[in-house]
């Protein structure tokens, strides 16, 4: 009750009634105006401003036909390879020759194309419907390659027709030649299974390795091809690698994302 009677006092103390009040110090003033500032601005950039993002994700470049796996028709022992791989073959170019019961028999490419990889060597016992060969299909090897990015498929409805696309080639020391540039060509709406990509890529394990974390969604992407470097296609280096690319070459992509303003993030 003491305290409360000499503030009551105070207050009542004729030297104070003529004293101005202060509300704010200047110093107060200037943290309150460049607070509003910087919310204004923020506001401004929220709205007008926008933020670029990337999915990344495993890629192999090949010349975008697919391939598919050549499997022996006879049972019996492998007594030649008739191919190399890496060989461009027309359709019905003899890959193996096989001793069976009934006497050779020769094993023989379905469509023209590349042999990609040889699963068969000689004095090897195959069964009938043995995987012995992957073919890709292409023409010609100067028919221009493409990267099949494996993108989540979560992702693939924020991917925009012709996005830019960086791909890191594993082949390719990245800190000396830099990526290889390119733009979304198509992208497949559909997930794809561990078979589907096999059957693609004539290969089961790039099947396994592209579903580790989910079914994915294939994006095709177009090279952006440059005649001022030895492989043909733009690098974010001046000159790219020394020589030319291969298809069946792993890589990782990051595709740029359509850009958002920051104020969509808060909307619903």
């Amino acid at each position: 009750m003491q305290f409360r009677q000499q503030a009551l006092a105070k207050l009542q103390s004729p030297e104070e009634l003529d004293l101005p009040v202060r509300f704010a110090r200047p110093q107060g003033w200037l943290v309150l105006s460049v607070t509003v500032v910087a919310m204004a601005a923020a506001s401004v950039w929220a709205v007008t401003g926008s933020v670029t993002s990337t999915v990344s994700a495993p890629a192999i470049i090949t010349h975008g036909q697919g391939s598919y796996l050549l499997q022996s028709p006879v049972a019996g022992q492998v007594t030649a390879v008739l191919a190399k791989q890496g060989q461009q073959v027309p359709a019905g170019s003899p890959v193996l020759k096989v001793r069976t019961a009934k006497g050779d028999a020769v094993v023989r490419t379905l469509d023209a194309g590349r042999v990609s990889a040889l699963a068969a060597t000689v004095g090897q016992i195959i069964q009938t419907g043995a995987n012995v060969a992957a073919v890709e299909k292409v023409a010609r090897t100067k028919d221009p390659l493409y990267a099949t990015v494996y993108v989540p498929a979560e992702n693939a409805a924020s991917i925009p027709d012709d996005a830019a696309v960086d791909l890191t080639v594993q082949s390719v020391p990245t800190q000396e030649y830099g990526v290889l540039r390119g733009h979304v060509k198509s992208v497949d709406r559909s997930a794809q299974s561990p078979q589907q990509i096999a059957a693609f890529l004539g290969d089961s394990q790039l099947g396994e390795q592209f579903t580790k974390k989910g079914r994915p969604v294939a994006v095709t992407v177009r090279l952006d091809t440059s005649s001022a470097t030895k492989s043909g296609y733009r690098w974010s280096s001046a000159d790219g690698p020394p020589f030319k690319l291969t298809s069946m070459t792993l890589a990782s992509g990051s595709i740029r994302l359509a850009d958002q303003h920051p104020v969509d993030w808060l909307l619903p």
